[in-house]
């Protein structure tokens, strides 16, 4: 077939696991990742970056982190790029680009990210973190840049991802007809997979280890519980030393270059679409609205179904996120395909907003291997918040490069956020719709978060610090029930009735 000169496709992908006793900086992992991606590209190719792109490095971060990264790896690229908070970076990157190159705004870009989590970790203990130096160049950012949490949410103590995502594990439990503990054991059959698939890339993966369900999922001194049902390994970290790279360019540079055909892989699709900005709006928060949209966008776009996908990496930083792509795209939990292609964020290691570069590579990797399949990486970003879904091949895309306006669909998802009553006001009844109940590390159950529903159907955020009614509400269910608010000026909180 007839390939448009402009479509976007994929040459070159790079990435390094670096369990190096020394501090290691986030940028010269993310050289490295570029070097190697340069290297599997087969010819020179980094004469012809116009662009870098860089997810925002969380831990050991650097100001202007694109100019640092083209700067140390030798580049001349005119525009440097770097991205708020959000794991849907590196699909939202390769789609945005991705119609840059089709417009021929942009020539070739490198799309490059590195977390150094694990060096952060003890270069503070020995007071040795590495310090950056000034830099030449301002980058540009793209992406949606609102913080993941209302002041609502975060006055009711919610500030991190594994604080929020059993929430929604919750209202998934309920849907399920299960209890919390019942819940958690469901979740190892659903998780040791991505384990198995870890094990396959022992040179990659942070933790290249088998498990079975029952590890995953029974509480030991080794894996305790965190906030129910989300034990240790059901929760994915920071603390690792990743860097992953790609580079895409249009068809024509890329012949031009003379890059061997067996290098490419086509973007065929890219979509990016929010769910209802903050957790607390949402109607439902067991479901996504925002995935389904975004991965119907893509298929229909391709003019595929979701039987022709060969393989799916879907992001996976804990499981509820997995779960609500599962029930959002129409697969089934014990789909044969499986959901990933690296061993996911929890177990193939979680490199803050850069996981997805690395879910790329790999799914690069199997289509070069087999050039008649179809991947779709899904990515995430905040709390089941904004999402990008793309689909890859090594086949030209059948329809052109696709990238639906998802314009309508958004404003529409966003029409249906539930309006939130202020701690103040606070007060009667109300339903719980989602809730978790927070363990500390030495004295176990502690807290217990809520999302409910009142009575004029709006949503307040509540929350209750007496231990006995966390160790009372532990291992069971409680969404459906119904709570009496106490309104005070920081948070509401909370009595069972």
């Amino acid at each position: 077939m007839t390939i448009d000169p402009r479509t976007p496709v994929l040459v070159a992908v790079g990435e390094v696991t670096s369990r190096s006793a020394t501090v290691v900086d986030p940028i010269d992992l993310a050289t490295e990742a570029t070097r190697r991606a340069f290297a599997d590209a087969g010819v020179p190719i980094g004469h012809r970056i116009d662009t870098v792109a860089t997810p925002g490095i969380l831990m050991i971060g650097r100001d202007h982190p694109a100019s640092r990264i083209a700067e140390a790896a030798g580049l001349r690229a005119h525009r440097r790029i770097s991205c708020p908070v959000g794991g849907n970076t590196p699909q939202y990157l390769a789609g945005t680009l991705g119609q840059d190159i089709m417009c021929g705004q942009v020539d070739a870009a490198l799309i490059v990210g590195a977390e150094a989590g694990n060096s952060a970790r003890r270069g503070r203990a020995a007071g040795t973190l590495p310090v950056a130096g000034p830099v030449e160049g301002h980058d540009e950012t793209q992406g949606d840049a609102r913080p993941g949490l209302s002041a609502i949410e975060m006055g009711a103590g919610l500030h991190w991802p594994h604080e929020v995502y059993p929430i929604f594990e919750s209202a998934m439990a309920a849907r399920a007809g299960r209890t919390l503990d019942e819940q958690r054991v469901w979740l190892g059959r659903l998780m040791a997979p991505f384990t198995t698939e870890a094990a396959r890339h022992p040179d990659q993966a942070w933790f290249p280890t088998e498990r079975t369900p029952e590890e995953l999922s029974t509480v030991t001194a080794d894996n305790r519980m965190v906030c129910e049902p989300y034990t240790k390994l059901l929760n994915s970290i920071l603390t690792v030393d990743m860097a992953a790279a790609f580079v895409i360019m249009a068809a024509e540079v890329a012949q031009d270059l003379q890059i061997p055909r067996d290098r490419w892989v086509f973007s065929w699709a890219s979509a990016t679409c929010n769910d209802v900005y903050f957790p607390v709006q949402r109607p439902d928060l067991s479901r996504s609205a925002g995935i389904r949209a975004a991965g119907s966008g893509v298929l229909a776009a391709a003019g595929i179904g979701l039987d022709d996908v060969s393989w799916f990496d879907l992001y996976s930083c804990f499981p509820a996120a997995v779960e609500a792509a599962i029930d959002a795209l129409g697969l089934e939990a014990t789909d044969p395909r499986g959901f990933t292609v690296t061993g996911g964020l929890p177990y193939h290691g979680g490199p803050g907003n850069n996981y997805v570069t690395h879910s790329i590579v790999e799914m690069a990797r199997r289509c070069r291997a087999d050039p008649k399949g179809v991947g779709m990486v899904s990515g995430l970003g905040w709390y089941i918040t904004k999402h990008s879904v793309g689909l890859w091949s090594a086949a030209p895309p059948p329809k052109g490069w696709q990238a639906p306006d998802m314009s309508s669909t958004q404003a529409s998802i966003a029409s249906t956020a539930l309006h939130v009553v202020e701690a103040s006001a606070a007060a009667g009844t109300a339903r719980i719709d989602g809730y978790t109940v927070v363990h500390d590390r030495d004295t176990g159950p502690a807290s217990v978060p809520v999302f409910a529903s009142t009575p004029d159907g709006h949503r307040v955020v509540a929350r209750s610090d007496d231990p006995d009614l966390a160790a009372a509400m532990s291992g069971g269910m409680f969404v459906g029930h119904e709570i009496d608010l106490k309104p005070a000026n920081d948070h509401a909180r909370f009595e069972l009735r």
